[in-house]
């Protein structure tokens, strides 16, 4: 099969869409972080939850990119070849992703929503407390948001690297 071919071009299709709804769904997770620390209490939770949720979502698509992907390039008869540079390269730079992803991203995110959690539970400290500093929660919290920022940073310069990687084709 190539190029212009009707399963080919289904295929292309997928992979097409998947890369976009799945990594595009990601890709502004900060965003979300950032307007759930501006909403203490139940607003933030439930803003971090949401964001959970579909970035779960979006992970099975994520997961069927570099499956499309290898399909395109066994689909093609001529043209493309995993020794080409562009694709070994995704490959490895998608696998790096995936690493950091489940190493440190996603767990990160569960352990965020879970104080959170405790924290709007607990609510504001009892009136005529002395002040003694942030909760441990607030602390865990700010550490766990520079971790999120810094490897959603990576991420996302992984992902446009790897988008210059499909579009130059270098190697080929």
């Amino acid at each position: 099969m190539n190029r212009g071919e009707f399963g080919y071009n289904v295929v292309l299709l997928l992979h097409i869409l998947a890369a976009i709804v799945g990594f595009g769904t990601v890709f502004l997770n900060g965003m979300y972080g950032a307007q759930a620390k501006q909403r203490p209490g139940p607003g933030g939770v439930a803003i971090g939850e949401a964001n959970l949720a579909v970035s779960g979502v979006a992970e099975y698509l994520i997961y069927s990119v570099p499956i499309t992907g290898i399909a395109l390039v066994l689909m093609e008869d001529n043209l493309w070849s995993f020794s080409q540079l562009w694709i070994w390269l995704s490959i490895v730079l998608y696998v790096v992703a995936l690493g950091i992803s489940h190493g440190s991203q996603i767990p990160a995110a569960k352990r965020m929503n879970e104080l959170a959690k405790e924290l709007a539970a607990a609510g504001p400290p009892p009136a005529g407390t002395a002040p003694g500093g942030p909760p441990p929660q607030v602390i865990e919290i700010e550490a766990l948001g520079k971790r999120l920022a810094a490897g959603g940073g990576v991420l996302n310069v992984l992902l446009v690297v790897m988008v210059i990687l499909m579009v130059w084709k270098p190697g080929f």
